[in-house]
């Protein structure tokens, strides 16, 4: 692990998996998003499409914040809906008070950029392959008063044990964890959506990931009632939509818990497919990120650019690694399919890291 205190360095804050399908992504099997493959189910969309006849009245979103509240057992007053979890790292870099915020990598990218963008200075925390991208709380300087950190990690899929992450805290510190991907993780094992105990935690959720609900923007923010009220102040009138808080209240509902409780250990299954048909490639020189426990892995191999170009040429998307600082032009990230949409992808990387050697 080491400190970057310098600059973006070659690093492109702004690249997100959806680049790699934005234009001619119709004809590409996506293995680049993290959404999840065939959503919003039918009942979803019946929910949201139910909303619109309520249009010409202003968003309330009191509803859907007292059910966010009493699916992670904690009052209203510690939840506050925002149009995604991308806009609560606008409102963290805007309405908080920091002097060194601390970005650990890699990780999503906008966070830091959000950082910037509102004119802080941004300290990294690069973990190493070497260590398992596995975070020692120690390495974080005590003068960092804010911390962001991402768990399961995206891109490296690493799930960090809960109380190593609650070791982050301090007094004066404000300690966000991304949890965008928790809810793909069988039993939201090392979550700390819900906890109270931990000063200064600030937990952000999407539902656009299990969901499928990217385009409508949908998420939010756990944390202690007066970090709610700075960011809320922080926030235009009505900043989430009425059909995005009738989804918010579908998905947090009993029966959609449990469906996203099955799509886990489901997702979980297809991981272990793709991984074992990764590590069929070891002595080509791939290397994988383990173990892997989000919706999606991480591989180093050689040539990379070229394997990603001659995938898309056979018709598959991947995510490029090289945009997430601690990383370089030799990764690439894979969002996890079914076992079918697996098999056909291994064939066509057979082919494309044949390709790249000539």
């Amino acid at each position: 692990m080491r400190t970057d205190r310098h600059g973006t360095g070659s690093h492109d804050l702004r690249h997100h998996g959806d680049a790699e399908v934005r234009d001619d992504g119709a004809r590409l099997t996506d293995l680049a998003v993290n959404v999840r493959a065939d959503t919003p189910p039918r009942w979803l969309r019946e929910r949201i499409a139910e909303s619109l006849t309520g249009l010409a009245a202003y968003p309330d979103g009191r509803e859907a914040r007292a059910a966010v509240a009493a699916r992670h057992g904690l009052p209203a007053e510690r939840v506050l809906l925002t149009a995604g979890a991308a806009e609560a790292f606008v409102l963290l870099a805007r309405a908080l008070e920091t002097r060194h915020p601390l970005v650990v990598h890699p990780q999503f990218t906008e966070p830091e950029a959000a950082l910037r963008d509102a004119g802080h200075t941004v300290d990294r925390l690069l973990l190493r392959e070497e260590d398992g991208f596995r975070l020692d709380p120690a390495a974080v300087p005590e003068d960092a008063d804010l911390v962001v950190i991402g768990n399961p990690t995206n891109p490296t899929s690493v799930l960090h044990p809960a109380d190593t992450i609650a070791r982050l805290a301090r007094p004066g510190r404000t300690l966000v964890v991304d949890e965008a991907f928790m809810d793909a993780v069988p039993g939201e094992r090392e979550a700390l959506a819900g906890r109270t105990d931990v000063p200064g935690l600030v937990v952000l959720r999407s539902l656009t990931k299990t969901w499928g609900l990217a385009g409508l923007r949908i998420g939010y923010v756990l944390a202690a009632p007066e970090t709610v009220e700075e960011l809320e102040r922080a926030q235009p009138l009505w900043p989430v939509s009425t059909p995005a808080l009738a989804a918010a209240r579908a998905c947090v509902a009993p029966q959609a818990l449990a469906e996203a409780a099955h799509a886990a250990h489901r997702i979980a299954a297809d991981r272990a497919h793709l991984v074992a048909g990764l590590r069929e490639f070891a002595p080509d020189g791939l290397a994988l990120v383990e173990p892997a426990e989000g919706p999606f892995v991480l591989v180093r191999l050689p040539r990379a650019a070229a394997v990603r170009r001659h995938l898309r040429d056979l018709g598959f998307a991947v995510r490029r690694g090289d945009t997430f600082p601690g990383l370089d032009e030799e990764w690439l990230r894979l969002a996890v399919r079914d076992r079918t949409t697996v098999n056909s992808f291994l064939q066509a990387l057979d082919q494309a890291m044949v390709l790249s050697e000539h």
